[in-house]
C-alpha cells in the first residue's frame, strides 16, 4: 500500500506491508499491534519516553470521547470538506489520541471523498489509542520538526494545540494547500484557571503572518462544558499544560471540587500555502 510517509533515514518513499513499512534501501519499520509505526530516529529523541504519558493519553481519550469539544470537531470537519478536492492527502501534526484525526477522516468519507490521511505525534502511548480509533489512517511516532513526509505532498495540514513547526509545515504542503492552526481563545478554560491560580491571566490572542502562507480567515468556536464529577474535572486538568506547572495549593483546591462549569474557546487560523 502506498504511504504518505517517507523513510526518516534516507528520505525515500515508504511502502506499507501487512507488518512493516519498507523503503527501496531496505530500511524497515515495524507496525505495532495497534497499527502505528515508529519513525523517530534516535538523534531526534530527547527523552526516554517523550510526549504524553499513558495517564495523560487516557485522560484525553476519556474527556474528548464524551463530546465536550464536539463543536470544534464539527467546525474542522466542515472546513476540511470545503477546502479539499475529491482525493486529498491530509496530515494531522501532533494528533494526540486521534479524536480530530478520525472525526475529520470519517466526515470526508461521508462527503463522498477518498482521503489519504496520516497523523503524527511524539508520544508512543497516545498513538496506541489513535491507531485503535481509526484503522484506515496511518499513524507514526515522529517529531513535528522533522516530519517523515516528502516535500509538497500534503493538501491539508492540521495543527490543533501542538507546537508550531512552520518551516516543516511549509515544506510538506503543496502550493495552494490549506493549513488549519487551532489555538485557545483568551478565556478558554477560564474557570479552571481560576480554581488553580490566585491570579489567572487570559491567553494571548494575535494574528501572526507567516512567510509562505496567506491568511484566509480566523474562525471562532465558543462553548461551555459542565463537569459533574471530580473524575471529569481531573481528566480535563490532566490534558492541559497546567498539569505540569500548577502549585500544590491550586491542585488541592481543584481536587476538592466535584462540579465545574467552564468556558471553552478556540480560534481556527486558516492559511493557504503560497
Amino acid at each position: 500500500m502506498d504511504s504518505l510517509f517517507c523513510c526518516p533515514l534516507c528520505g525515500a518513499a515508504l511502502e506499507r506491508t501487512e507488518r512493516t513499512y519498507v523503503c527501496p534501501a531496505r530500511h524497515s519499520f515495524d507496525l505495532a499491534k495497534e497499527g502505528y509505526t515508529y519513525l523517530l530516529p534516535v538523534n531526534q529523541k530527547h527523552s526516554a519516553a517523550p510526549g504524553d504519558d499513558p495517564g495523560m493519553a487516557a485522560a484525553r481519550r476519556d474527556f474528548l470521547s464524551k463530546g465536550y469539544y464536539r463543536p470544534l470537531l464539527d467546525t474542522l470537519c466542515a472546513l476540511a470538506i470545503s477546502h479539499t478536492e475529491s482525493k486529498p492527502d491530509i496530515l494531522d501534526v501532533g494528533c494526540g489520541e486521534g479524536y480530530y484525526t478520525a472525526g475529520m477522516y470519517q466526515a470526508l468519507r461521508a462527503a463522498d471523498k477518498r482521503p489519504r490521511m496520516a497523523g503524527t505525534d511524539i508520544s508512543k502511548s497516545i498513538l496506541r489509542l489513535a491507531a485503535k480509533r481509526e484503522r484506515d489512517v496511518e499513524f507514526a511516532v515522529a517529531s513535528s520538526y522533522h516530519l517523515p513526509l516528502a516535500d509538497g505532498t500534503v493538501d491539508l495540514l492540521l495543527d490543533c494545540f501542538s507546537p508550531l513547526a512552520i518551516e516543516e509545515f511549509r515544506r510538506v504542503l503543496r502550493p495552494g494547500g490549506s493549513f488549519f492552526y487551532v489555538v485557545p481563545s483568551a478565556m478558554h478554560l477560564w474557570e479552571l484557571k481560576e480554581a488553580l491560580y490566585d491570579t489567572p491571566y487570559p491567553n494571548e490572542e494575535r494574528q501572526t503572518p507567516y512567510e509562505g502562507f496567506s491568511y484566509e480567515c480566523i474562525i471562532p468556536v465558543e462553548g461551555r462544558v459542565e463537569l459533574n464529577s471530580q473524575e471529569e474535572i481531573h481528566a480535563l486538568f490532566q490534558m492541559t499544560p497546567y498539569y505540569w506547572k500548577t502549585p500544590r495549593v491550586g491542585t488541592e483546591r481543584l481536587a476538592a471540587m466535584d462540579r465545574l462549569s467552564v468556558r471553552t474557546g478556540f480560534r481556527i487560523h486558516v492559511f493557504r500555502a503560497e
